[in-house]
């Protein structure tokens, strides 16, 4: 179980990373993107889809903090591909998208605006980890549509 775990927190071990592994860990978000987009699911559905993961993605963020004995250890990036899914939440898969995505959501996740930043500093354990970026990532979806209308006039 502790291999499964550290592999999912890491994103299949991008997460170690010597360099950005947060990038890294949003990078691994592009294809499961593509996946939920792929799968032409009802917003309903899609939601759920997405709350489970979240959900998940606290429960073995959690664990993964008791393996390497750190808060918010730099190889958990499960919160990142959970934040990039908030960021292109109802959006379609292309190539535009993705790229406008990949950079409001880092630009936000390191800036942490309000209550992210709150949530980071005062929650605990998975649900501190991830849902800081899970609240960037759906301000970087508002931003993420803002900046497809202005330059291509629309998602």
């Amino acid at each position: 179980m502790r291999n499964l775990v550290i592999f999912l927190a890491s994103a299949g071990y991008l997460g170690y990373a010597p360099v950005a592994s947060g990038t890294w860990g949003t990078l691994a978000g592009i294809p499961a993107f593509w996946a939920l987009d792929a799968l032409g699911a009802s917003a309903f559905v899609t939601v759920l889809l997405l709350a489970a993961f979240v959900l998940g993605a606290c429960w073995i963020a959690g664990r993964a903090e008791k393996e390497f004995a750190e808060h918010d250890s730099g190889k958990i990036v499960i919160d990142e591909v959970a934040g990039f899914l908030a960021t292109t939440l109802f959006l379609p898969f292309d190539w535009r998208t993705v790229i406008v995505a990949f950079f409001v959501f880092r630009a936000l996740d390191v800036l942490k605006p309000w209550p992210a930043g709150w949530i980071d500093a005062k929650l605990e354990g998975g649900y501190g980890v991830v849902l800081d970026d899970v609240v960037s990532g759906l301000y970087s979806n508002v931003v993420t549509r803002i900046v497809l209308l202005l330059v291509w006039g629309g998602a």
